[in-house]
C-alpha cells in the first residue's frame, strides 16, 4: 500500500461522509455519535481475495489468526499458496471446502481465467460477475473487494448481517431489514454507499462494544454471510 493511494483514499472517505452527513441527518448523528471511520486499504491481487474468502462464515479473531499462519507459512501469493499441500493448509486453519476454493482461484489466476490488473479496470458489476463465475466467491466476497481493494465508492454489501443491524441501528428500526428492505433504504445513499458501509459498521462495532479495526485490518465477517457454492 503506497502513501499516495492511502492519503486519496482517506480523502475520498472523508468527503463522502461529510457529504452524506449533509444529506442525510441519521448519518450525520452517527459521526457525532462515533466519529468518522477509516478507509480500509487492501493491496489488489491474489492475496486479497484469498484473504476475504479465509474470512468467510468466521470471526474477525478466527480469520486474523488463519490469515497470520497462511502468511507465516508460505506468504500470500499464487505459488506460495500452491507450495501447501492439503495437510499444510488444514494446519493452517483451512477447512476442506475453502481448501477447493483457495485452489480453484490460484488456477483462475494461473490460467488467465481471472487477470487481477483487468479488474480495476471494470466497471463494478462485471467485477462481481467474474469474480462470482469462480467457486467458492459470492457476492459478499466479491463487493468486500471491489470495496477494500479496488476502492469501488459505491457498494453496500447487504448481505452482511452486522451491516443491516447497522442500518438498523442508524434509522432507529424496530427490528433489522431484511434483504429488500436494507436495498430500499440504502438505495438513498448511491453513489457514496460505500462510505456509508464503512461508518455504519464501525457504529455497529462501537454499540457492540467491539475493537474498531484499523486501515490495514480485514473487513468484518459475519459468521452468517454465506458465499456461492
Amino acid at each position: 500500500m503506497t502513501i499516495d493511494r492511502a492519503s486519496r483514499r482517506q480523502t475520498a472517505l472523508t468527503e463522502s461522509l461529510y457529504r452524506l452527513g449533509q444529506a442525510h441527518p441519521a448519518l450525520g448523528a452517527v459521526l457525532v455519535e462515533i466519529g468518522p471511520p477509516e478507509p480500509r486499504i487492501l493491496q489488489p491481487g491474489f492475496g486479497s481475495l484469498l484473504r476475504i474468502m479465509v474470512g468467510q462464515q468466521v470471526s474477525t479473531a478466527s480469520a486474523a489468526a488463519i490469515w497470520g499462519r497462511l502468511v507465516e507459512a508460505s506468504g500470500d501469493t499464487v505459488d506460495g499458496f500452491n507450495s501447501l499441500d492439503d495437510e499444510a493448509l488444514g494446519r493452517v486453519g483451512f477447512s476442506r471446502a475453502k481448501m477447493r476454493y483457495g485452489r480453484a482461484l490460484a488456477d483462475a489466476v494461473l490460467d488467465g481465467t481471472l487477470n487481477p490488473d483487468d479488474l480495476e479496470k471494470l466497471p463494478g458489476e462485471q467485477v462481481s460477475a467474474q469474480l462470482m463465475a469462480l467457486p467458492g466467491i459470492g457476492r459478499w466476497t466479491a463487493e468486500i473487494y471491489r470495496m477494500f481493494a479496488l476502492g469501488d465508492p459505491d457498494v453496500f454489501p447487504i448481505g452482511d448481517l452486522a451491516l443491516r443491524e447497522g442500518v438498523r441501528m442508524a434509522l432507529d428500526l424496530p427490528e433489522r431489514p431484511d434483504l429488500g428492505a436494507a436495498e430500499r433504504l440504502t438505495a438513498a445513499w448511491k453513489p457514496e454507499r460505500s462510505a456509508a458501509a464503512l461508518l455504519l459498521w464501525r457504529l455497529y462495532r462501537h454499540r457492540r462494544g467491539i475493537a474498531v479495526l484499523g486501515a490495514d485490518n480485514p473487513p468484518v465477517v459475519d459468521k452468517t454471510a454465506r458465499a456461492r457454492r
